[in-house]
Formats: C-alpha cells, sequence, structure tokens
C-alpha cells in the first residue's frame, strides 16, 4: 500500500488559483499515477499530480502529458470519465462510504459519496459550485483532438465537503489517484495505488492507499 503526507500550506488561500501552481511546484507533496493495473488497456500518459492544503481546502494539481485529447461534457453531474479525466477518490478510515471526485480537463466535475459504484448521493449544485477549478485549457466542450498534448488542471475541494474539520484533522484518510480516459482513440486506465482485480474498477476502496496529515 502506497503513502503520502499532505503539507499544510497557510499562504494558498491567499492565491488566485492560476498562480498556485507555481507555489505548489516546490511546496507540494508530488507523485505519480502510473500503476497500469490491467494489460489490455497498457497505454500511459505521463500524469503527475501535487496535492497540499490550507485550512479550508484541499488542493490538488494535475499535470498531464499524452496522446489525444478530449472535452465533451461541460456541466457537473456528468460522466466526465468518458473524456480525458483525472480522478481522487477518499474515504474516512471508520466510514462505510466513500467520495468520488471526477474531473475532465476543462475541469467539468462528477462527484458523490458513494456506498458502492451503482449506491450514490449526487452532490447539490451548491456543493459543486463550493469546488474550485482552474485548467489551462479554454473551459469550453470539444471533440477529440489526435496528436501529443499536455494539460494542467487545479482543484481546491473543501475539507467540510469530505467530512474534514481543519481544527480536528484525522491521522490519515484513504484514498486513490486515477488517470483515465474511456471513450477516447486511447483508453486508459491508471492509479496511483495499485489495483488487483480482473477488470477495471476505480470503486474499490480495499485499494486505497493512506494520505497522512
Amino acid at each position: 500500500m502506497k503513502r503520502l503526507k499532505v503539507p499544510y500550506l497557510a499562504g494558498l488561500d491567499s492565491l488566485d488559483l492560476s498562480s498556485i501552481g507555481f507555489f505548489m511546484e516546490s511546496k507540494a507533496y508530488r507523485d505519480y499515477i502510473n500503476e497500469i493495473n490491467w494489460k489490455e488497456y497498457g497505454y500511459k500518459p505521463i500524469a503527475v499530480f501535487d496535492i497540499a492544503r490550507s485550512d479550508k481546502y484541499m488542493y490538488i494539481r494535475y499535470f498531464v502529458k499524452g496522446h489525444s485529447l478530449k472535452a465533451s461534457f461541460d456541466i457537473d453531474n456528468s460522466n466526465v470519465h468518458r473524456d480525458s479525466c483525472v480522478e481522487f477518490f477518499m474515504k474516512r478510515v471508520n466510514d462505510s462510504t466513500y467520495m468520488n471526485f471526477e474531473f475532465n480537463c476543462i475541469g467539468t466535475c462528477d462527484a458523490a459519496r458513494r456506498l458502492s459504484r451503482t449506491e450514490k448521493s449526487s452532490l447539490t449544485p451548491q456543493e459543486y459550485e463550493s469546488i474550485k477549478r482552474y485548467t489551462t485549457l479554454e473551459r469550453r466542450p470539444f471533440k477529440e483532438k489526435t496528436g501529443i498534448y499536455e494539460w494542467e488542471l487545479l482543484v481546491a475541494i473543501p475539507l467540510t465537503l469530505m467530512g474534514l474539520d481543519s481544527n480536528a484533522m484525522p491521522e490519515k484518510i484513504l484514498g486513490n489517484f486515477y488517470k483515465c480516459a474511456d471513450d477516447t482513440e486511447y483508453p486508459h486506465f491508471a492509479s496511483w495505488n495499485p489495483i488487483d482485480l480482473p477488470q477495471p474498477d476505480f470503486h474499490c476502496p480495499q485499494f486505497f492507499g493512506e494520505i497522512y496529515f
């Protein structure tokens, strides 16, 4: 099981989202989404994430470089996993539920509280609105583009949305980070922590890694 420690960076909330990436470049924790769990989906783009927290938000900055680019969804609560997509799943240690936060490359989000892949409670419009996002791409949908592309996406997820209190943070939570693009020329399903299942499935808390504070 992989482990990481999220640094606390007090100045994050005072920065404009467009400039936070430079701040996180040197001060956040960095790791890679490079586990290929299913041989039939062997393509692996470069996928890196930086993670840090403030008193209010969990900040995750994704950097991706690879073949093709697609963003067909521009409304939250839609199937962004079909596009060029990055994801963060998390659960508190003793909870029976977990949360998925999925973003396509233009920042459209699909998120929910879940018991399983099929049993979920989607976020409210106000909860979606509370998730801050910044992408290096234009925030408008487009059909798949072929070639080599690179992009960055920064998201700031309120700690309270994840059931966390900055004044009483747990020692750790459990979670995983993913890179996928289901309906593209180069479909792939990469993860940070490895997944030992016969078929692609990100909805598997038993394979979450440990995220310490």
